[in-house]
């Protein structure tokens, strides 16, 4: 039986002392598994425990979530994630990586696509939106919250609540009983610390700043076609099944796979996703054979 063994360590980026784990032989390709909300890369606990004997994976911790300390001023915007994880991958010397994105993971993600092309081999996609048909109705009210508006401070506050972020697991789910509750514990735990309160706050103030980057990043995609396997929750609340087929007009060549789950689809459909990952980031290795990432 081959188990990973998983490494939990921090590196300094620009005052922000970013966690991460890390597993997996050094001159394998690299994985880089980015987490969405209201989670952390512990998200990716199981995933790491099932691939990092075989990849290089890595998985850190944003600003703002899970074990990762930042400054009290930090200004916490999409665009400030973005620019620490830009930093994370220099700092760890990521040349050339297969990308996951999830969630809040889009956002970050293409956002490093879109400054640093040349790094990406591939993605992963699961449940990361970047079209407008990927937006469901409780989607739309939650981009609806910028600043300035009337409540929206108030409404960002009632999704950092326990009763939503458990709804986050176990909504549309097939079998509920396959969704462990330490995930949406451990996530609650970090939430309910003041500090991530004003952070959560900020960012859910800035979503709208993604809705707009939306074109940017579908031109990307179209001019850049990096290999892209999507693997979508179908039930998922506020991303719904189109967001994943809609994929396919800018990357005719993905490889898709719809699961009947909700959101945090690894949570239900793991021992399905994993070997899909595996032979993704295989493929990908033996078509565009570069120096890995160290």
């Amino acid at each position: 039986m081959n188990i990973a063994k998983v490494s939990h360590r921090f590196v300094e980026v620009d005052g922000v002392r970013v966690f991460y784990r890390t597993a997996g032989p050094a001159d394998a390709p690299t994985l880089l598994l980015l987490h969405g909300f209201p989670s952390a890369s512990h998200q990716f606990r199981r995933l790491i425990d099932a691939l990092g004997d075989r990849y290089h994976v890595v998985a850190p911790d944003y600003p703002g979530f899970g074990h990762t300390e930042a400054p009290a001023d930090f200004p916490y915007s999409f665009d400030s994630l973005a620019d620490v994880l830009e930093g994370f991958v220099e700092a760890l010397g990521l040349t050339w990586f297969v990308m996951y994105v999830f969630d809040f993971g889009g956002p970050v993600g293409f956002r490093l696509a879109t400054r640093q092309p040349d790094r990406i081999a591939g993605l992963v996609i699961q449940n990361a939106n970047a079209y407008a048909e990927g937006l469901s109705e409780l989607a739309r009210q939650t981009v609806a919250n910028r600043p300035g508006v009337p409540g929206a401070e108030d409404n960002i506050r009632q999704i950092l609540t326990l009763p939503v972020t458990q709804s986050q697991y176990l909504g549309g789910t097939t079998d509920s009983e396959l969704v462990a509750p330490d995930g949406w514990v451990l996530d609650q735990y970090f939430l309910d610390r003041p500090e991530r309160q004003r952070a959560q706050i900020a960012l859910g103030l800035d979503y709208h700043s993604n809705v707009e980057l939306y074109p940017v990043w579908q031109r990307w995609l179209q001019s850049h076609r990096p290999p892209t396997l999507i693997v979508w929750g179908r039930n998922d609340a506020f991303f719904p099944e189109p967001g994943a087929h809609a994929y396919l007009r800018d990357l005719p060549d993905a490889d898709l796979h719809v699961f009947d789950t909700g959101h945090f689809a690894l949570e239900e459909f793991l021992p399905e996703i994993a070997p899909l990952v595996a032979d993704f980031v295989d493929t990908v290795a033996r078509q565009d054979a570069k120096p890995v990432s160290r």
